[in-house]
């Protein structure tokens, strides 16, 4: 399908920006509900780790949930019926406050991309906070120039202008502004089941029920059908750039997608009837998943792998391994028509120590061959858990590339209806208990988020596959009782 959409002209690819086609927060349960726990099956021996966390000493886990619903936001993203209070984290390695130690398999939403306090990281952050902490872009200083150059070397012409912002919304935010103040249009197209924010302008962006208002907001905003070869209506085992392909048959060929004309024809329909003659831009992603940074594997941002060059690229995320970081990257041309419609400043947007440790991700990115990490570790991960796909009516579908991955739960393969929530709720919580993390999302949450940090080994890979095919053992005795 690469090749098609090279024919659309205008191509906003978001690389590490909040969203992804089945993969969103779920509704809490029921706090405080007791799940059986079955004790038939063995738990999985957990791989060693040579990092002793320090002794919890801070509050209590009642005080922090009392102060949780007294002071914090009432809307219920926690994960588990009693939510986890980390207290510590080493690599791919999390601790909680009673001293359990947890395999990360979702890296704070696809966000810890070399490693929980990475010693390099770590120590390029402690340096740059004994120089020079913050001081606003009206000032020069070094690691701001230093990392636009660095991050400039990896985007290819002419994709060299660098707007330092500090989260994927307000990246995307900057983007639509661009967009529409350059080609002097207002409408926008995204893919339907994307999510890209929550700002006033980019909830027009995000195209996930549970996120959407009653209130006017993100003016302007179309969606379009997401190519989806699992569920959508064209596509199917020939049709993935993955060495996983969908279970689901179709007329295709290893060489010749079918599909990608029907969805091309369907988003012609969406400009035909959906929007003004002239649109300011699309907003698409290479894979609806987090891509940039090198976990795809085999390139290190994800619209390389389709052999598109877009006008705009977003990035976060990934960005500074966790540390409030975002960027939007595009073309001397359409950066200059900005600066004569609008004075764009940050106040925080390229601090000194965002840029420090955004430099510093990106050489232990290079010199301990994370891409490739990516490419080896997440192909042998896929690989893996396609198996469970085999054994498990219950699992419909095993998608990803590189080390991010999901598995998508269904009541069964043929009507692909989406396993209900509560019961996904209990092999989430079973998966937990015996030492691993892994996110959750999809429009129903019915898919499971996989996407651990780049340093991930295979032995840990074989502890997560025993992890989650003894809870679908555990979860399919409990649906026999």
């Amino acid at each position: 399908m690469a090749l098609a959409w090279r024919k659309l002209r205008k191509a906003f690819y978001l690389e590490t920006s909040l969203r992804i086609l089945h993969l969103c927060p779920p509704s809490s349960c029921a706090p405080w509900i007791s799940v059986p726990r079955l004790s038939l099956h063995t738990k999985p021996s957990m791989p060693p780790c040579d990092f002793s966390p320090e002794r919890y000493q801070s509050l209590p886990y009642s005080r922090a949930l009392e102060i949780h619903k007294q002071h914090l936001s009432p809307v219920e993203t926690a994960y588990f019926q009693k939510p986890l209070l980390l207290h510590q984290g080493h690599m791919e390695w999390l601790f909680d406050s009673e001293g359990n130690r947890y395999l990360d398999f979702f890296s704070g939403i696809v966000t810890v991309s070399v490693g929980h306090c990475h010693p390099k990281v770590t120590a390029v952050a402690q340096k740059q906070m004994d120089h020079l902490w913050h001081t606003s872009s009206v000032f020069f200083h070094p690691p701001m120039h230093e990392y636009a150059e660095k991050l400039a070397e990896l985007l290819p012409e002419p994709l060299k202008v660098i707007f330092l912002v500090n989260s994927g919304s307000e990246a995307n935010d900057l983007a639509m502004v661009m967009a529409r103040t350059y080609s002097k249009h207002t409408d926008i197209i995204s893919f339907r089941g994307g999510y890209h924010g929550c700002s006033p302008y980019t909830l027009g962006l995000t195209n996930v029920g549970i996120y959407k208002m009653e209130l006017p907001n993100g003016m302007g905003c179309q969606s379009t059908m997401c190519p989806d070869v699992f569920r959508g209506p064209w596509g199917g085992s020939y049709c993935r750039d993955s060495p996983v392909q969908t279970v689901r048959k179709c007329s295709c060929t290893p060489d010749c997608c079918q599909a990608k004309e029907q969805y091309i024809e369907q988003f012609k329909e969406t400009l035909n009837t959906s929007v003004a003659k002239s649109i300011a831009g699309f907003f698409a992603e290479p894979i609806q998943v987090q891509t940039g940074f090198g976990r795809l594997g085999s390139h290190f941002w994800g619209f390389q792998s389709h052999d598109v060059l877009p006008d705009i690229v977003t990035m976060a995320k990934g960005i500074g391994n966790g540390f409030p970081m975002a960027a939007v990257v595009t073309t001397p041309e359409i950066a200059k028509s900005l600066a004569k419609c609008l004075q764009h400043f940050n106040t925080f947007g390229g601090s000194p120590l965002a840029c420090a440790i955004g430099s510093a991700v990106l050489q232990v990115i290079k010199e301990e061959n994370l891409q490739k990490n990516s490419q080896e570790v997440g192909t042998y991960m896929l690989l893996k858990f396609a198996e469970l796909r085999d054994e498990f009516d219950i699992i419909g579908d095993v998608r990803g590339k590189g080390l991010m991955m999901g598995i998508e739960m269904v009541q069964d393969k043929m009507s692909r209806q989406p396993l209900p929530k509560t019961e996904v709720n209990q092999i989430h919580e079973d998966c937990k208990d015996m030492g691993l993390l892994v996110g959750r999302g999809g429009i129903f949450s019915q898919t499971f988020r996989i996407a651990p940090p780049m340093c991930i080994t295979k032995l840990e890979v074989d502890f997560a596959f025993e992890v989650f095919r003894t809870a679908l053992l555990q979860h399919m005795e409990r649906r026999a009782k």
